[in-house]
């Protein structure tokens, strides 16, 4: 049995990720800051935070108790924030969230799927990722972080048998994004989760979707105070 960790798991597309995951046959650890919506006998949950410094142990504890090699891991925690110099905490939050758990994800998961020489990761990033915007330059900039890490990764990991897939969405059907109003091109978690499940068979480096969307965005078809919102 396939065995995968969802991080970011309790909401939106990560939930929808371990949902699916969990119909196809995978034993699946979620860690998430809320706690679990659901159960299964398949699927163990973990409350943990992706900003904190506890976040390496919780989840070398993880795959040390999974008592089988990791097989997929799912990066999907994420959030946004317009920018405010009235209140500029919410920053620091954005990058720590977005590039530095993502990080430090990789600090505990790599290295074993290295060691194994097979696994998947796959961090869920934004097309985003290729704006410098000034209505929300820490989600811009953290994607962007984001993205380029998990592309220079995979060129690294490649050689040693694990796959790493950088996946670019648009506008999905999440709690953040509702607050734009407007969302070209919007798709559902659960339409997110089909293409994430794609990917773990094609396993590229990088997916955009919807590529209408980038075509858009290339061209600077969509607004500036939506692309900060891209998610």
């Amino acid at each position: 049995m396939p065995t995968a960790i969802v991080v970011g798991a309790s909401a939106g597309i990560g939930q929808a990720v371990v949902r699916r995951l969990i119909a196809e046959g995978w034993r699946v650890t979620g860690i998430a800051r809320r706690e679990a919506t659901f159960s299964h006998e398949r699927y163990q949950h973990v409350t943990g935070d992706v900003r904190s410094p506890e976040l390496r142990t919780q989840l070398i504890a993880v795959i040390d108790g999974l008592g089988a090699p990791l097989d997929l891991c799912v990066y999907a925690a994420g959030i946004g924030h317009v920018l405010d110099f009235g209140d500029l905490t919410h920053e620091a939050d954005v990058i720590t969230t977005n590039l530095v758990g993502l990080a430090t994800t990789v600090e505990a998961v790599l290295p074993r799927m290295v060691a194994a020489k097979a696994g998947h990761l796959v961090g869920l990033s934004s097309q985003a990722d290729r704006w410098i915007d000034d209505q929300s330059p820490s989600y811009a900039a953290s994607k962007a972080g984001m993205s380029s890490y998990l592309h220079g990764l995979a060129l690294a990991a490649k050689p040693h048998g694990v796959a790493i897939t950088n996946i670019r969405f648009g506008f999905v059907d999440t709690d953040m994004s509702r607050e734009t109003g407007v969302r070209p091109f919007v798709i559902t978690a659960d339409k997110a989760a089909s293409i994430v499940a794609r990917c773990l068979v094609r396993r590229p480096i990088r997916y955009t979707y919807p590529r209408t969307m980038a075509a858009l965005l290339w061209l600077g078809g969509i607004p500036r105070r939506l692309r900060i919102w891209l998610s």
